[in-house]
């Protein structure tokens, strides 16, 4: 008895001492974790920082009048972004109007439809498009694609849709295959695998036996699909379909190669416009004036701002989406 009692302060002082390591070890862990979430906070404000002072000239020269300005004329050092702002934005949303329901459908017949022995080389497949480098879909785009567009596609288009009152401006001009058009489809294709994957992936997540119990009162597939899975996975969905609209906003090569870099503004999608991401990658190493480099440092700025807006937008409209559905629940 006398052993034991003279062996309690060692083991206290043994416990102690493994106590004080746990709670040392605890806070290196999160002095190092938030060490890295501080170090992506501070990248992201000196890149914005960097950006500003780049572009201060421009900005501060032009005023918000380079925001709605579609001059760009590097010999007179006049300088807007309109152009590209319509571009980036007008081929993002071709994107989207094309990529959406084809990922949609990719997604829905990977999970409920195809059969087991299917659905992995289907899979593979739409995911070895995201591993395709966009410069490769750059020069498919102009050398195979844009002759398509212009012998077949765009004639096609125009002689359908363009006596049609509003909507027929768009389909206006010369079939060039090269344009808004043409470089918002492949844009499209671009983003088609991010998008299935991530839709297929959450649609996978549903609860078996919520499918199942619809299926054992009657329910069709579809009817499983738009009343089950849908709705039970629509936050992740959307989160999805932001994901693939911030890569084609910042997409550069495969645009550049079919957009035409135009520096003109017209509501034809046939027509050659700009992107901003386009004008960064063609005009950089040809700026040899400092207003010149300073516009360009203020595209980059303004894209920047752009992806920012769609982030904060889909983060908004994910939160009203929860809780939503958490009110319903």
């Amino acid at each position: 008895m006398a052993s034991s009692d003279a062996n309690l302060p060692a083991a206290a002082a043994e416990l102690g001492s493994s106590y004080a390591r746990q709670r040392l070890l605890d806070r290196s862990f999160q002095t190092a974790t938030l060490a890295f979430a501080s170090f992506v906070l501070l990248l992201l404000v000196g890149i914005i920082v960097s950006l500003f002072i780049g572009g201060w000239q421009a900005l501060s020269t032009f005023g918000p009048g380079f925001l709605v300005s579609s001059a760009w004329n590097p010999v007179t050092d006049q300088f807007g972004a309109l152009v590209p702002i319509y571009g980036t934005l007008v081929t993002s949303l071709i994107a989207l109007l094309i990529a959406v329901p084809i990922s949609f459908g990719i997604a829905l017949f990977l999970t409920e439809v195809a059969p087991p022995w299917l659905r992995r080389p289907i899979g593979t497949a739409v995911e070895l498009l995201a591993a395709i480098p966009s410069i490769i879909y750059g020069m498919w785009g102009l050398f195979v694609f844009a002759p398509i567009m212009a012998n077949y596609v765009e004639p096609w288009l125009q002689s359908r849709f363009g006596d049609i009152a509003i909507i027929g401006a768009l389909f206006q001009g010369a079939p060039l295959g090269i344009g808004m058009l043409p470089a918002g489809i492949i844009l499209g294709i671009m983003i088609i695998p991010f998008v299935a994957a991530i839709m297929r992936d959450v649609f996978l997540a549903t609860p078996r036996f919520l499918k199942e119990s619809a299926y054992a009162v009657g329910a069709t597939t579809w009817e499983v699909v738009w009343r089950v899975v849908v709705p039970y996975t629509r936050v992740a969905a959307v989160g999805g379909i932001f994901l693939g609209l911030g890569r084609a906003l910042g997409e550069t090569m495969a645009v550049t190669f079919v957009i035409g870099n135009a520096q003109r503004l017209d509501v034809s999608l046939f027509a050659p416009g700009n992107s901003i991401a386009s004008a960064l990658a063609n005009e950089f190493t040809e700026a040899v004036t400092d207003m010149h480099t300073s516009a360009l440092m203020a595209l980059g700025l303004v894209l920047f701002m752009i992806t920012m807006i769609v982030l904060a937008g889909a983060k908004l409209l994910l939160m009203s989406l929860e809780q939503g559905h958490g009110g319903r629940t």
